[in-house]
């Protein structure tokens, strides 16, 4: 199953985000979920969330009301809570049986909401799926140990950022700067603005986690 997550943030439309939606009108089975106030979001790109799921403090009772007509089911949780609404959105996409997973509206103007956001990626439960952040010309995911393939076109943009205190054993083919079974530190920036040489890159890590920003030509 492939989903949409729709969440709370800024629509930042843009090849990166249009690439998603057209994947994910490609499956068979298609799940949209709207984290609180993202329904508003879904309204943007032409949806009409299957499920909207949250505290319900960033959309009126008047716009959920207009969309329980349309057929969307509202799954309340008290505000007082201690997870936010995206991650309990990402919870119901993975009990729903999603694997392939893109969200759009995570990057706002909220700091703290947006390393939040970036963060979830590394869910436990997400895991075994195909998940990115997409906004405007980028795509964020999160790369386990194993070997990752990036595609897109030479000029591209990748950087490579630690998650946790270092990742270990990393190998890259197609991008300028060759990493070869080294070492990126959580700190320092030497993983940053890398630029793919073809239409696809290899990365590839023994230990650690990292996060993967590609952006569609020279950022």
């Amino acid at each position: 199953m492939h989903c949409l997550i729709f969440a709370n943030g800024e629509p930042n439309d843009g090849p990166m985000v249009q690439r998603a939606l057209a994947e994910a009108q490609t499956a068979e089975t298609l799940l949209v979920l709207a984290a609180d106030g993202g329904a508003r979001l879904a309204a943007y790109f032409g949806y009409v969330p299957q499920v909207i799921i949250g505290d319900m403090d960033s959309i009126s009772a008047q716009q959920l009301a207009a969309l329980e007509v349309l057929g969307a089911q509202i799954s309340r949780y008290p505000t007082e809570k201690d997870a936010t609404d995206l991650e309990l959105a990402f919870i119901h996409a993975v009990q729903r049986g999603a694997r392939w997973i893109r969200v759009i509206g995570a990057i706002g103007s909220r700091l703290d909401q947006v390393m939040a956001n970036v963060y979830l990626l590394a869910l436990d439960i997400l895991r075994p799926c195909d998940v990115q952040i997409v906004a405007d010309k980028q795509a964020t995911r999160l790369l386990h140990p194993g070997t990752h393939t990036i595609l897109g076109q030479a000029g591209d943009t990748v950087s490579l950022i630690p998650m946790a205190d270092q990742a270990e054993g990393i190998r890259t083919e197609g991008l300028y700067y060759p990493l070869d079974n080294e070492r990126l530190v959580f700190g320092p920036t030497r993983g940053v603005s890398n630029v793919m040489q073809a239409s696809e890159a290899r990365v590839s890590l023994r230990s650690g986690k990292l996060l993967l920003v590609h952006t569609v030509g020279r950022a």
